[in-house]
């Protein structure tokens, strides 16, 4: 036993290291979107990477549109349930309801994606969004699908231009919102919209990154 202890120790080291390992999907600052999709809606924002700020980072600018910046990629929650990332925006769209289809206009979305119940189910999603008038830790059913609850972590106007940093347990949001446990995600995705209020909105996104527990 003493023989091996050394060799079961080293293992042991290796897997919690490896373990430990955060998962970079966004490499934004890197300048690659390699595997990253564009899903139009109304139109098409336009996602590309610019320099601000002295770092490199994804821009989104919509005119009248909506379009998704997507990610298909299957994240184990056990192994690196936290969510991190960076956003800034130009401003809200302003919108008067952003509750009801008319309204729904967002600066800055981050979707994750997980698995619906059952073969023929569709995926339910969390989007974290940038509100223009929902309070800070307000949370609504999406006015075109319950398959989506919308979750505000900023508002309003008086940080726009200001980089703002989150941290979200992904397994805790999903069951708290949808009172589900969810052990993997089908993707992520970033949005910026502005068609149905047909005015405009920019948006920046930092790397995108899950971190174990």
């Amino acid at each position: 036993m003493k023989h091996w202890a050394p060799v079961l120790l080293a293992v042991s080291i290796a897997a919690l290291t490896a373990r430990a390992e955060p998962l970079v999907l966004g490499r934004f600052s890197a300048g690659d979107l390699a595997d990253w999709q564009v899903r139009a809606f109304e139109g098409e924002t336009r996602y590309r990477i610019v320099e601000l700020d002295g770092s490199r980072v994804l821009e989104a600018d919509s005119v009248a549109s909506a379009s998704s910046f997507y990610l298909e990629r299957e994240i184990d929650l056990a192994a690196t349930p936290v969510l991190e990332w960076r956003w800034r925006i130009d401003r809200t769209p302003g919108v008067d309801d952003e509750r009801v289809k008319q309204g729904d206009d967002f600066a800055a979305r981050v979707y994750v994606v997980a698995p619906g119940e059952g073969w023929f189910s569709l995926p339910i999603s969390i989007c974290y969004v940038w509100a223009g008038k929902a309070r800070v830790g307000d949370a609504w059913p999406n006015p075109f699908t319950a398959k989506v609850t919308m979750f505000a972590l900023d508002s309003g106007d008086r940080l726009a231009g200001v980089w703002r940093t989150h941290r979200r347990d992904v397994r805790a949001d999903f069951k708290r919102l949808f009172g589900r446990a969810v052990g993997r995600l089908e993707g992520v995705a970033v949005m910026t919209d502005s068609d149905n209020s047909g005015r405009r909105a920019r948006a920046w996104y930092g790397d995108i990154v899950f971190h174990p527990e």
